[in-house]
């Protein structure tokens, strides 16, 4: 038995060369996790189906993105062309999600290689987030009865918005969300839980506060966890601005993962951001996801 994970192809989309978003790391990190043999094979993911999709976004803001109709300003704030291969890109990574969350509540553990997409909000993109994936999943394991109680756990450097605007009113979906206060979106959602990092700060103080907040979400039940392990809180990330290790970035991966598989609650894994310097380091980083929760096969 090995770690289920979940890749496509077309989790690389074309975007215009000169976008800071580093597109071809979804490719790299697949081919990576074969080399390093942390698995043999990937499930391979369908389009998300607008009936799943109308549960998190508008049927309105779902057809714009469909039919490439979406207004130039929209884009602009999203950061990608609404071209073809963004498009299917938007709908199997999304599609991904849904079938690691599944996987999850059949392993325990499940992760996509794409994911975390947390920006988007109901009607809206931003931020490189076309659909927010993580919503999508948690609606759909909700409305099939799959799980009633769901936590997101949201590490990305960056506030997750867009879970705390689709769930401000769900009391059966826990937001929680740490990140750099002075970061990205300059205006803040309101999460259930926001824990905001003041700049530059180390691992020592990030990995005692995040022992600390899993503690109190650990005096909650829940039937399942989604955790956004977003690794741009790395100190040679270009858009963070932590200054999280290697390890730390590692230690913290294994003590969420550790901290809800021992209480036997099933996590879905999915990337995140990351906007390394060095695009090798990049993948290594994103693969520790992956790594640490293989360790459990």
């Amino acid at each position: 038995m090995e770690l289920p994970l979940v890749n496509h192809p077309d989790y690389v989309a074309k975007i215009n060369d000169d976008n800071k978003f580093p597109i071809k790391k979804f490719g790299a990190l697949a081919k990576h996790l074969l080399n390093e043999r942390v698995v043999k094979h990937f499930h391979i993911p369908k389009e998300c189906s607008i009936e799943t999709m109308k549960t998190s976004h508008s049927l309105e803001y779902i057809n714009h993105i469909k039919n490439k109709t979406l207004d130039q300003k929209l884009q602009k704030k999203i950061g990608f062309p609404i071209n073809d291969s963004v498009v299917r890109r938007s709908f199997v990574a999304t599609g991904g999600t849904v079938l690691a969350s599944k996987l999850a509540l059949d392993y325990k553990l499940a992760c996509n290689t794409a994911g975390g997409s947390h920006h988007a909000t109901f009607d809206c993109g931003a931020g490189y987030c076309v659909f927010n994936d993580v919503a999508v999943a948690a609606n759909y394991l909700k409305n099939k009865r799959y799980a009633k109680k769901i936590l997101i756990i949201d590490l990305d450097v960056h506030q997750g918005n867009g879970n705390s605007e689709i769930f401000k009113n769900d009391k059966n979906v826990l937001t929680f969300s740490m990140h750099c206060a002075s970061n990205y979106p300059a205006k803040k959602s309101r999460s259930d839980i926001d824990i905001e990092l003041k700049d530059h700060m180390e691992d020592e103080e990030y990995l005692n506060i995040l022992h600390k907040n899993l503690k109190e979400l650990n005096k909650n039940k829940y039937d399942f966890v989604f955790y956004v392990a977003g690794v741009d809180i790395h100190f040679e990330d270009r858009l963070g601005k932590l200054k999280i290790t290697d390890n730390g970035i590692n230690k913290r991966d294994q003590i969420v993962i550790e901290n809800f598989y021992s209480k036997n609650v099933p996590l879905c894994g999915v990337l995140g951001g990351g906007y390394n310097k060095s695009f090798e380091k990049l993948i290594e980083l994103h693969s520790m996801l992956h790594k640490n929760c293989a360790t459990y096969f």
